[in-house]
């Protein structure tokens, strides 16, 4: 079965919550642990690989979106948490790689906080 692609709209309300709920303590626990930022970059390569290479910016937020929301819905149905903020240096892979989704968006585009409107009519 194929997931059903989200609008530019909901892809960046996506990205936008992920960031705040996940991304933003673990990209800021990465710039302070070298070993999780490496763990975090290895996820990012995989993702854009798979998911993003030869699109341009804006279709690959929203399949990052996509593929966040769903990824995010299986693993919280096997009860993944977050991390709590003294617990990054533990991260599971889970934790990794939906951190890695806020890493990829983040160099897609500036900030996920203010992503810009997504424009895929062009």
């Amino acid at each position: 079965m194929t997931a059903q692609p989200l609008d530019p709209e909901s892809a960046r309300v996506v990205l936008g919550a992920l960031h705040a709920e996940v991304g933003a303590a673990g990209l800021a626990a990465a710039a302070a642990l070298p070993g999780l930022g490496a763990m975090i970059d290895q996820h990012a390569a995989s993702l854009r690989e798979h998911l993003t290479a030869g699109t341009d910016p804006d279709t690959g937020l929203v399949l990052l979106a996509t593929y966040a929301r769903d990824a995010r819905a299986h693993v919280e149905e096997h009860g993944w948490q977050p991390p709590t903020p003294g617990a990054w240096s533990h991260a599971d892979r889970n934790s990794l790689r939906l951190t890695a989704i806020c890493a990829l968006t983040e160099r897609l585009h500036a900030s996920p906080d203010v992503l810009p409107p997504l424009d895929l009519t062009a």
